[in-house]
């Protein structure tokens, strides 16, 4: 089935109506033999889609750039045959598609994502999730409402050694259960605890525009975010630093630090009450750096974003009993052994294919992954606001602060609504 552009954008981005596509492996029980691979599209194919076209029981059919380069260089890692597109309306309404890989700019994963959901796909969503909190309210709504499986692609909270700590964040999340380092705690990310930050990853104040590249599709690469004059360091590796598309170093790295925090801190259902910036006054389309940023919970445990860093001897983790160092070193005397009379946490979802198949929520799913979203969201409106934060994380509102507020939720360029 083939809809227009224009048919589509009445009824999927305007919301206005919604279509459905049923995917192979939900048209009936043994339609899909658990031999058989799921298939993924991809759309946007720089860095991240790239880098992600391999992953163990999927098979790559389509992909999607608007940038003919970028797509060509993607479709030269894949098998002939796969089907190429400049739009992702028309690539999420193949009835062949399992799961959309949404690997574009940020500005654009709410709307890709809640779009391929409303067309009954499953969705694979790089970091962060959204480029505002709004936006992420939406696209949990969605993804429930469809039933769809949804992960977050930043994998610390169950594999691979966390940075700086040598271990996975198991051992971490069973520490912290244990009650050794007591309570309330506070989380230092800083580069002495083993957090590169990518700190100096800032937008330029004084870009003068530049001819668009022939090969660039630049109205679509913009999408919702501002018109603004092409030039070559607003956009592909360097957008992150500009508010239009990302929020820097925090925008980019500072999901894969504060996920994994959230799961062993155990506020994957909450959010801080008070959020504490000391940084610069930021120019209004160039992210700039960040000194400390401070997030408050109600029970008193913090989060401290350090990008000074003059503490060298810094604890990872401090609480009124004890502390934890990089390296997954402690202060509490022959910690590992005591460590080991404690049950282990709680087993996760972490096998992707395996979730979309059986239909269970994988482990850093569209609910959890809000939260963790919401602590960079709510840090980056506090930079650009240059002022502290008071926040209310059952009605998810930013109090008192009709500025702040409306960074929550920006308007996105016309024809586009998530």
């Amino acid at each position: 089935m083939r809809v227009s552009r224009r048919k589509f954008l009445g009824q999927s981005v305007l919301g206005l109506a919604a279509f459905s596509i049923v995917p192979r492996h939900v048209l009936g029980k043994g339609y899909l033999a658990p031999s058989d691979q799921l298939t993924k599209a991809i759309v946007g194919t720089g860095g991240m889609g790239r880098g992600h076209i391999p992953y163990a029981g999927t098979r790559v059919v389509a992909m999607c750039d608007v940038d003919k380069r970028n797509l060509q260089l993607g479709l030269e890692k894949v098998e002939k045959g796969v089907k190429a597109f400049s739009d992702y309306r028309e690539l999420i309404q193949l009835p062949e598609v399992d799961i959309v890989h949404v690997a574009t700019p940020p500005h654009w994963h709410g709307i890709i994502a809640a779009d391929a959901a409303r067309a009954g796909k499953d969705v694979w969503c790089e970091k962060p999730m959204t480029r505002t909190i709004g936006e992420g309210k939406r696209l949990v709504e969605a993804v429930q409402q469809h039933g769809r499986i949804f992960r977050l692609n930043t994998w610390f909270r169950f594999e691979s050694n966390f940075y700086g700590m040598n271990t996975t964040v198991k051992p971490i999340k069973k520490l912290v259960d244990s009650g050794m380092l007591g309570w309330p705690l506070k989380v230092t990310i800083s580069k002495h605890t083993g957090f590169d930050w990518k700190f100096y990853w800032i937008g330029k104040t004084d870009l003068k525009p530049q001819p668009v590249p022939l090969e660039l599709d630049y109205e679509m690469w913009l999408g919702p975010a501002p018109y603004k004059p092409y030039h070559e360091h607003r956009s592909h590796m360097t957008f992150r630093g500009y508010w239009d598309y990302d929020g820097g170093a925090l925008g980019d790295m500072g999901q894969h630090y504060l996920d994994p925090i959230q799961y062993f801190l155990g506020k994957d259902d909450t959010s801080p009450i008070y959020i504490e910036v000391d940084a610069p006054v930021q120019d209004k389309e160039a992210v700039g750096i960040f000194n400390r940023i401070t997030y408050t919970y109600a029970d008193g445990c913090q989060i401290v974003l350090d990008g000074e860093a003059k503490d060298e001897k810094v604890a990872y983790i401090e609480g009124p009993k004890g502390k934890l160092y990089k390296n997954f070193v402690s202060d509490i005397p022959d910690m590992q052994r005591k460590l080991a009379e404690f049950p282990e946490p709680a087993a996760q979802q972490t096998d992707f294919v395996d979730s979309v198949k059986n239909r269970k929520t994988f482990a850093l799913n569209e609910a959890n992954g809000h939260k963790s979203c919401t602590l960079v969201n709510l840090g980056l409106i506090a930079m650009r606001v240059h002022r502290n934060l008071k926040f209310d994380p059952i009605k998810q509102e930013i109090l008192d602060d009709p500025e702040a507020s409306a960074y929550m939720d920006q308007p996105m360029r016309a024809p586009y609504i998530l």
